[in-house]
């Protein structure tokens, strides 16, 4: 049984998929994100849901619980990027 079936999508609740991010300096994400897994830390530079451009350092395997539009391409140097989203 499928507990997301049926069920009305919470910001509170869980992501219901994770999708590989291109970091691109010209093209939002699919779909604005409720937060990213990071597998491989470095620096990572993105467009907030808000419209702020911010630049953070995040470790191996992060979780930044954060809406995000875009991940910059140019000041990205993280690796392993996923937009984890209400599908």
């Amino acid at each position: 049984m499928n507990p997301f079936l049926n069920r009305e999508l919470d910001l509170a609740g869980p992501a219901t998929d994770a999708l590989p991010v291109t970091p691109s300096d010209d093209t939002d994400l699919a779909r604005v994100a409720i937060g990213l897994f990071v597998e491989t830390g470095g620096t990572i530079r993105i467009l907030t849901a808000a419209g702020g451009t911010r630049s953070l350092r995040v470790a191996d395997q992060a979780l930044l619980p954060l809406g995000v539009r875009r991940v910059f391409l140019t000041g990205t140097t993280a690796a392993g990027i996923h937009a984890l989203v209400l599908a």
